[in-house]
């Protein structure tokens, strides 16, 4: 057997996909089964501390326990991303779907200053994941391209404004109305 770079890339690439998808599969279920989060209950030690002592990792851990619903949500797409990383047929759209999902992880982390172990964790799989595109990306841009086509037609400035112009209108108009909608609920 002759070792070629394709065949080391693709390899690389086989191992970062089963590494990403193996590291967030047990974050989702754990997530499913109550492992993150503080759900149900917060520890004593944090519910006996006035807000504005708590720290950023237990006022992070609360928030996201409130709500089963987001947990479900958050855990169940980190599980549905990874198994789709996981076959060829659909590695791309699980890393679509987990790169939002890391990026987020990695931004909690460094902001809320939840720990620099989890977030270089985080790091880790974010970076598997985008060497899944780079390596695919000749099918990524390929993707984009039947999704965005190029018309080929030049448009004047002044067809170009007059689209903007009618764009920012209809905007305008959403504005309007979901502010109605709001002071009808009353916010």
């Amino acid at each position: 057997m002759q070792i070629t770079r394709e065949k080391v890339l693709s390899h690389l690439e086989l191992a970062a996909r089963i590494y990403a998808a193996t590291m967030l599969l047990t974050y989702g279920f754990g997530k499913l089964l109550g492992g993150q989060f503080y759900q149900g209950s917060i520890p004593e030690t944090v519910a006996s501390l006035p807000l504005s002592e708590v720290g950023g990792f237990d006022l992070a851990w609360t928030f996201f326990g409130y709500s089963y619903g987001y947990i479900l949500f958050i855990g169940g797409t980190q599980i549905l991303g990874s198994f789709m990383l996981l076959f060829h047929r659909t590695k791309l759209l699980g890393a679509a779907t987990l790169i939002p999902v890391l990026l987020n992880i990695i931004v909690v982390d460094f902001f809320f200053e939840i720990s620099t172990g989890a977030m270089l964790s985080a790091i880790s799989y974010l970076t598997a994941v985008s060497f899944v595109v780079f390596y695919n990306r000749e099918k990524v841009v390929k993707a984009i391209k039947a999704v965005i086509p190029d018309s080929g037609e030049k448009k004047s400035m002044g067809q170009k404004l007059l689209k903007l112009g009618i764009a920012i209108a209809i905007v305008a108009v959403i504005v309007l109305l979901e502010n109605q909608m709001l002071n009808f609920v009353g916010r």
